[in-house]
C-alpha cells in the first residue's frame, strides 16, 4: 500500500503535523519507510538575509538542515527506516520530480493555509504537488 513515503518538510510546524500524519501511516505498514525531502529555495527567505552571521552561500544549508533536525529524530524514534534529501531549487517542482522519479507510493506535505490573493500571488506548494505528482498526495492542515 503505502510503503515508501515521501514527506516534504522544511522545519515549519506545518511539516511537523504532516511528520505526524506519516509517522502513524508508517507505523501500521510493516516495511514502511519515510523520505524526507527538504527543499531550500534557492532565494534566501528575509530572515536569512537580516542574520549578519549567516553567510548565504555557506551556512544557508546547515542552518536550514537543522530546522528539520527535530522531524528526523522523531522519525527515528518511531524506529521508522529514515532517508533525507536536501536540494536547492523551486520546492514544488523539486518535490514533483522525486516523487515522480523515485516511485513513491504516498506524498504527505503539511499546508500553510494560504487565502486566495495569496496563493494567486505566491501559488502553493501543496496544490503544485497535488496537481503534478504521479502518486497519492496527503496534504495535513
Amino acid at each position: 500500500m503505502f510503503q515508501k513515503i515521501l514527506l516534504a518538510a522544511d522545519g515549519s510546524d506545518h511539516s511537523v503535523r504532516a511528520m505526524e500524519k506519516a509517522v502513524v501511516l508508517a507505523k501500521k505498514i510493516e516495511g514502511a519507510s519515510i523520505t524526507v525531502i527538504h527543499v531550500v529555495d534557492t532565494i534566501p527567505s528575509r530572515a536569512d538575509v537580516l542574520d549578519e552571521q549567516m553567510n548565504p552561500r555557506k551556512d544557508i544549508p546547515e542552518a536550514r538542515k537543522a530546522k528539520i533536525a527535530p522531524i528526523e529524530s522523531e522519525i527515528r524514534a518511531n524506529k521508522i527506516s529514515l532517508e533525507t534529501i536536501h536540494l536547492f531549487g523551486d520546492p514544488g517542482p523539486a518535490i514533483v520530480r522525486e516523487a515522480n522519479e523515485g516511485n513513491y507510493d504516498l506524498v504527505v506535505i503539511g499546508s500553510r493555509g494560504l487565502n486566495s490573493f495569496q496563493q494567486f500571488v505566491l501559488g502553493s506548494v501543496s496544490h503544485k504537488v497535488a496537481k503534478r505528482a504521479a502518486c497519492p498526495v496527503l496534504i495535513v492542515k
